[in-house]
């Protein structure tokens, strides 16, 4: 059966989100997305890749600053970003367009803000955070070096994401693809070129590849701004008054969702602390390189997550609640096989990941030992964190912040004590248990219907009914 024509006045690619079949619509949303979040990554890839030409302190450093330029990443895209698509696909959802066009001016002076103070805390206080991580010496210095520029740069990160929730919570996923893949294939050659220097360029070392990586958050920031400047964009950049119901409009999903970020991040971080000072720099190495292959499924999940939260945030502004439901379904199928078998094929074979970055025989062993043990477990990640991004749709992230906070307490707590009784494999072994709780909680509660109160539908069979539905639904 086809779509209905779009009422007068609703704009298509809302109609679409509300009436369209949902697993061809939601693929059609995503493949955009999970592209520029693969190009996302292979930012990161890219500078690991020619960092680790310079030695192991040198990937060491990088692997003790990672972990915070993903939170930054994380919450700037994944959190407040959630929270301003959701908004403005709610407020499109039920009409409200003046509202739509009030959020982006909001969304901006949030996510500048925020940059700003993230930036100022970490130049101000950098040292003695990664010597915390267990970062000394040679390894110290490569992590300053690098984190100094990055974090200089770092407004810029949160602009640029600001903008591109902005763009996806109309449900245009091609225009932020687009600006992150060109900027992608100018930063292959310019990373390397700044690290080891080419023609009047010197070279940098590590600081270079952070240098490319500022570089690249400008020029997105530059080209996404004119983009909604220009009133190409559903939800147009205009002069509105600053008012705190616009703002909270975001923050009381990207706020919250802010948390879920911290969860992942301080797992991360607590982590690689136990590694560094249990095991030392090599071994530091190695977990960092494996763990983030893990921080490459979040991108990855992101990629279906932005469609979620239009789509969701959309249905549920409409009051299509068992549409939200649906949806909802379909992205928590495809994300639980993407990331499974991914973490399967990185257990199954960790020296073909690893032996990208560095050939240290003791790098190798810790990488393998929590590859082996953490891989089959991230099917149960991406279940969890792409119902997170759905449930930020729904403006409801009460369970993924409870099941974020049972990950954290196995990880990190359970983490520590299986080190001190079982080494570095306990360790990991209390990573994987913590991944796969954290998926099973937030699976259950969505589907016990903890979006709504009461549920929408009452039927015991509600999951076999939501999930054959999406296939066809019309």
């Amino acid at each position: 059966m086809s779509a209905p024509a779009p009422r007068t006045g609703v704009d298509p690619r809302t109609h679409a989100l509300l009436h369209a079949p949902i697993l061809p619509l939601l693929l059609r949303l995503a493949w955009p997305n999970v592209l520029v979040m693969l190009a996302q990554s292979a930012t990161g890839l890219i500078e690991t890749y020619f960092v680790g030409h310079l030695g192991t302190d040198a990937l060491a450093g990088m692997a003790l600053v990672f972990p915070g330029v993903m939170l930054m990443q994380m919450i700037s895209a994944g959190a407040m970003g959630g929270g301003i698509s959701s908004a403005i696909a709610r407020a499109l959802g039920s009409q409200r367009r003046s509202d739509a066009n009030a959020l982006v001016i909001h969304a901006l002076v949030i996510n500048l803000g925020l940059g700003l103070a993230f930036s100022v805390l970490v130049l101000t206080s950098g040292r003695p955070l990664y010597r915390l991580l267990g970062g000394e010496g040679a390894s110290l210095e490569a992590a300053l070096s690098y984190s100094n520029v990055v974090f200089a740069g770092m407004p810029l990160l949160w602009v640029m994401n600001a903008q591109a929730s902005v763009i996806r919570g109309t449900g245009n996923m091609l225009v932020p693809s687009l600006v992150t893949c060109l900027g992608v294939l100018v930063l292959i050659p310019l990373s390397p070129a700044l690290i080891f220097g080419f023609g009047p360029l010197p070279g940098l070392g590590v600081a270079g590849g952070g240098t490319a990586l500022v570089l690249f958050y400008a020029s997105g920031a530059v080209f996404q701004g004119w983009y909604v400047l220009s009133g190409r964009n559903a939800a147009r950049l205009t002069r509105a008054r600053l008012a705190w119901p616009m703002f909270r409009q975001i923050l009381s999903v990207g706020a919250v969702a802010t948390v879920s970020s911290l969860q992942t991040n301080v797992t991360i971080m607590a982590t690689t602390a136990f590694v560094g000072a249990a095991a030392g720099p090599d071994a530091l190495a190695g977990y960092g390189t494996g763990a983030r292959l893990e921080y490459l499924l979040i991108p990855l999940v992101f990629g279906l997550g932005a469609p979620l939260v239009a789509l969701v945030g959309t249905n549920i502004g409409a009051g299509q609640r068992a549409r939200a439901l649906q949806v909802a379904g379909c992205g928590a199928v495809t994300a639980f096989v993407l990331t499974e078998a991914i973490g399967l094929l990185a257990a199954w074979r960790p020296e073909v990941w690893l032996s990208l970055f560095g050939t240290d025989p003791a790098m190798l062993s810790a990488g393998t030992a929590y590859l082996s043990a953490v891989g089959p477990a991230y099917g149960f990640f991406g279940l969890g964190l792409v119902l997170y991004f759905a449930s930020q749709g729904a403006g409801r992230l009460l369970w993924p912040l409870v099941g974020g906070f049972v990950r954290v307490a196995i990880a990190v707590g359970g983490g520590w004590l299986a080190l001190a009784l079982a080494g570095l494999p306990g360790l990991f072994a209390a990573l994987a248990a913590g991944l796969v709780a954290y998926g099973l909680i937030v699976a259950t509660a969505v589907w016990r219907g903890a979006w709504f109160d009461p549920p929408p539908l009452a039927s015991p069979a509600l999951d076999t009914v939501l999930l054959a539905n999406a296939i066809d639904e019309p």
